[in-house]
């Protein structure tokens, strides 16, 4: 058997709307609807979003105590400061590139790499 060779199953419009419905009654979950027709339970998720049936939609509920809450706003503090050293550190490093290579310029060198060598600044 060739790579080439798998089976492409394509299902009617009124075959995904039944399952969808079958889903809706909440007799059969997803998983035991996939294997009741041998269909994997991410298909099922596509028809769910392609004919918007966000009800239907796994939910996740995510409780968090106060402390954990406020240890994510600290952490996301944290990061937009790093964020922005970071920043200043480019663009720090941005300026003296520049300074060199005017530098170079005036004083007669071709390249900034050949100012470096003569004042003995490593690369």
């Amino acid at each position: 058997m060739y790579k080439n060779d798998k089976v492409i199953r394509r299902y009617s419009e009124s075959f995904k709307l039944k399952i969808l419905d079958e889903l809706t009654s909440g007799k059969l979950n997803k998983y035991q609807l996939g294997k009741a027709y041998g269909i994997a339970p991410t298909t099922i998720n596509e028809w769910i979003k392609k004919y918007n049936r966000k009800d239907l939609m796994n939910t996740r509920v995510t409780v968090k105590t106060k402390d954990e809450i406020t240890r994510i706003k600290q952490l996301q503090k944290e990061i937009e400061q790093l964020k922005k050293l970071l920043l200043k550190k480019d663009m720090d490093a941005l300026i003296d590139d520049s300074y060199l290579e005017v530098a170079a310029e005036q004083l007669g060198y071709k390249s900034v790499l050949e100012l470096k060598k003569k004042l003995s600044i490593k690369p």
